[in-house]
């Protein structure tokens, strides 16, 4: 009957352990709730834009509930651009330090996992060279030893009983970091995407610019000629003309800082692609080459939250601080381990195999007692930080939202702002075909009509403008939906 009472003993012992093994301290984390809205700003929301002349003037169409392609930088059909893309995602620094990150996460998350679910089991082999002195333990009256080879191979096995789930909020937040390098690899690869892409747009806006500028520097030069010529002949006051001077050198005094910035966007487009910028082939964009996509998808803001790698990345930050809160509220109760080692110590090497003479088994329980209040102020400082995740969480839900709610305003903005430029380029330049027709006729001066090329190149230029910054913000609406599929 003693066996068998030790026996139900050792398994209520056992049964006991398993059951405070399967808990865990700590909040268990939920995915948060999405949004119910189906809607990005109060009132009516645009379904498109208004329409233009050209292909830069078409009118766009909102499409509620559509995905964003993965590769959604192609609806813009340009395959220099496609190729710019390609080559920046498999070479740039940005992402391949995120994608390394990522590969660091996971081995720290296998190496938590491996170390905390399994038993620690190591080999030992020593040789020890001693000589033992009877007189130094109390007997003088012994003699000295002569010295000695001793020889020991032993076992070592350790395990720490995860009683309150310390150990396994460990490795939930390894989880979560590496869930959080995860998003994050996505968004830098998303993000180097619209950048290049935004990039590109700016290169053909700067191209324009310059193109447009140093035409009309040439037309105003011969507008300043012409009028030195009338001043000369009394036509006009010198202080007309050294107005005219004054706005010639104001316009060339722009076309250095155009270059200058034209050029520091190639630069740019280099680095994106990890190339340096001495040495990156980058090809040159018009904004004809580009198509304006027609039809924008318009995630709702339900899966908005849910696609969005960055939303995603505060979430796993978010769950990774409730682990945190479980460790330290584990490091307050105690914790069991059990170790020992078995093996053997002989004088001869060739004893070690067959001789098994010394071993161990053991338990430890650790119990804090007295740490000044340390734990404790662990603990609050996980549940503060639990809490700053939380808000993190919801600013970054609320930011993505309203990147999406003012894209759609700017893009409904721009369409009628592109609309009116185009108006104004097109009697402009019906201005300036009715002043070529009369100067033909001799019915205006040449300084007349050279005024109105300028007011129709200005013209030009301010349409350009606005194309180019319709497409810029086209891609920000796509970035702003776009998420992992």
């Amino acid at each position: 009957m003693r066996t068998r009472h030790f026996d139900l003993a050792a398994v209520g012992g056992l049964a006991t352990v398993t059951l405070l093994s399967a808990c865990a301290v700590g909040p268990d984390f939920r995915q948060p709730a999405a949004p119910v809205t189906d809607h990005y700003s109060a009132g009516e929301e645009p379904r498109a834009t208004a329409a233009a002349t050209g292909e830069a003037g078409a009118a766009q169409h909102f499409v509620p509930g559509a995905v964003v392609p993965e590769r959604w930088w192609e609806s813009f059909r340009c395959d220099a651009l496609n190729a710019l893309v390609e080559e920046a995602l498999a070479h740039s620094p940005t992402v391949l330090e995120a994608r390394a990150r990522l590969e660091e996460a996971q081995a720290d998350l296998t190496a938590q996992s491996r170390g905390t679910l399994y038993p620690a089991l190591d080999a030992q082999l020593g040789i020890t060279r001693q000589r033992v002195n009877p007189a130094a333990f109390g007997f003088p009256q012994i003699p000295a030893s002569p010295p000695f080879t001793l020889y020991n191979a032993q076992v070592n096995v350790s395990y720490t009983l995860d009683a309150f789930g310390g150990e396994r909020r460990m490795i939930e937040g390894a989880r979560a970091q590496t869930e959080y390098e995860s998003y994050e690899s996505e968004a830098a690869k998303l993000t180097l995407a619209a950048n290049i892409v935004s990039a590109a747009i700016r290169q053909a806006d700067l191209e324009a610019q310059v193109s447009y500028t140093e035409r009309l520097l040439e037309a105003q030069a011969r507008q300043v000629a012409i009028s030195e010529q009338r001043y000369r002949a009394g036509g006009i006051a010198l202080e007309d003309l050294q107005n005219q001077h004054t706005q010639l050198e104001q316009l060339r005094a722009t076309l250095p800082t155009l270059r200058a910035q034209r050029q520091q966007v190639d630069h740019q487009l280099a680095v994106y692609t990890g190339n340096p910028p001495a040495s990156a082939s980058v090809p040159r964009f018009k904004l004809e080459d580009l198509h304006l996509p027609e039809e924008l998808p318009l995630t709702l803001p339900s899966d908005l939250v849910r696609r969005r790698p960055d939303v995603r990345a505060s979430e796993a930050l978010w769950h990774q601080a409730g682990a945190n809160v479980g460790v330290a509220t584990a490091n307050l109760f105690p914790n069991l381990t059990i170790s020992g080692y078995a093996g053997s110590d002989t004088t001869k090497i060739s004893d070690l195999v067959d001789s098994f003479n010394v071993w161990s088994i053991g338990a430890k329980l650790l119990q804090p007692i007295f740490h000044a209040g340390e734990l404790r102020a662990k603990k609050r400082s996980a549940v503060a930080a639990y809490d700053v995740a939380a808000q993190a969480y919801e600013q970054t839900v609320l930011e993505s939202l309203q990147q999406v709610a003012d894209g759609l305003r700017t893009l409904e903005a721009d369409a009628l702002a592109l609309q009116a430029r185009a108006k104004a380029s097109r009697e402009s330049a019906a201005s300036y075909a009715i002043a070529s027709d009369r100067f033909a006729a001799g019915g205006i001066s040449e300084l007349s009509l050279i005024d109105a090329q300028r007011q129709d190149l200005q013209s030009e230029l301010d349409r350009s403008r606005a194309e180019a910054q319709r497409f810029t913000d086209t891609v920000a609406l796509l970035h702003a939906v776009a998420g992992t599929t």
